[in-house]
C-alpha cells in the first residue's frame, strides 16, 4: 500500500471545510488543517487540526519541511493577504507546490448600486452624514468606523471585539453570516439600514446580505480584495481536488 500524500490545508473558510470533507476518507491523502485562531469557536473539521501561527514565512517553511508536507492548499479568507503571502514564500522555501483556492469575487448586476473602494478607511469616509449602515466587516477592523460618530451602525461579527476596541455608534450582533435571504432582509429592515458595507469575499456563504440589499434597493459599499501573487489558483473545491489528484 502506498504512503498517503501529506497535505497542509490552510483553512478557515467554507471551501476549506468542504475540501477537508472530500479528503478526510480518501486513503491517498493525509491532510492537516491549519487555523490561525482568529475565531474563538471555529467550526469542526473532519481532519486533524493545528491552531495558531507558524512564525512567518520562514517558520512555516521550516514546519513544512519538518512535517514532510508535499503540497499546500491555501483556502484562507480572500482578505487574509499576509497569511497567503507567507504561504507562497514558505512553499518556495520548502520546494513544494502551492495552490490557492480562490473563490470568484461577487459581481454587481444591472440595477445594483455598488461602490467599489480600496479599503475600509475609504468605505468609512464615503458614507453620507447620519447614515445607518450594516457593517459586515469583521471584528478586527470595525474600529476603522469609530471616528464616524454621526453614524448609527448595525455591526455583525462572529466573536466580540477585543477589549478596548473603539466601536462606532450603534448595535452589535454576534452571529455567523446568515444564508437566509429573508432573514437578512428582516435584519436590514429592523435596523432601518440605509447602506450595506462589506468586503468582497465572494462565494455563497455571505452572499445573502447582498441579495437582501438588492431586494431592498440599498446601496452597497464593497471593499476590493488585496492582490495575492504566486502559486497556482483554483476557483472551487472540485478544481482543487483535481489539482491534488494530479500529484499523487
Amino acid at each position: 500500500m502506498s504512503v498517503p500524500f501529506p497535505v497542509l490545508l490552510l483553512a478557515g473558510t467554507g471551501e476549506a471545510r468542504a475540501l477537508a470533507g472530500r479528503l478526510a476518507d480518501d486513503p491517498r491523502f493525509a491532510v492537516t488543517a491549519s487555523l490561525a485562531g482568529a475565531v474563538e469557536r471555529p467550526e469542526a473539521y473532519p481532519v486533524p487540526v493545528r491552531i495558531g501561527g507558524f512564525g512567518g514565512a520562514e517558520g512555516l517553511g521550516a514546519w513544512l519541511h519538518g512535517a514532510g508536507i508535499a503540497a499546500v492548499i491555501d483556502a484562507t479568507h480572500p482578505f487574509a493577504a499576509r497569511i497567503s503571502a507567507n504561504a507562497v514564500a514558505a512553499a518556495r522555501i520548502a520546494g513544494i507546490p502551492l495552490l490557492r483556492l480562490e473563490r470568484p469575487a461577487w459581481q454587481a448586476e444591472e440595477g445594483d448600486d455598488w461602490q467599489d473602494v480600496a479599503d475600509l478607511d475609504e468605505a468609512a469616509a464615503i458614507l453620507p452624514l447620519r447614515a445607518r449602515p450594516f457593517l459586515a466587516v469583521g471584528r478586527k477592523e470595525i474600529s476603522r468606523f469609530a471616528e464616524r460618530r454621526d453614524l448609527d451602525c448595525l455591526m455583525r461579527m462572529i466573536d466580540p471585539p477585543d477589549t478596548g476596541t473603539r466601536l462606532p455608534p450603534g448595535r452589535l450582533v454576534l452571529a455567523r453570516p446568515s444564508r437566509d435571504v429573508e432573514a437578512e432582509v428582516a435584519l436590514l429592515q429592523e435596523h432601518g439600514a440605509t447602506h450595506v458595507v462589506t468586503k468582497n469575499s465572494g462565494g455563497p456563504f455571505g452572499e445573502a446580505k447582498l441579495l437582501a440589499a438588492r431586494r431592498l434597493g440599498l446601496p452597497v459599499v464593497v471593499v476590493r480584495r488585496p492582490a495575492v501573487t504566486g502559486g497556482e489558483t483554483a476557483p472551487d473545491v472540485a478544481s482543487a481536488l483535481a489539482w491534488l489528484e494530479a500529484r499523487v
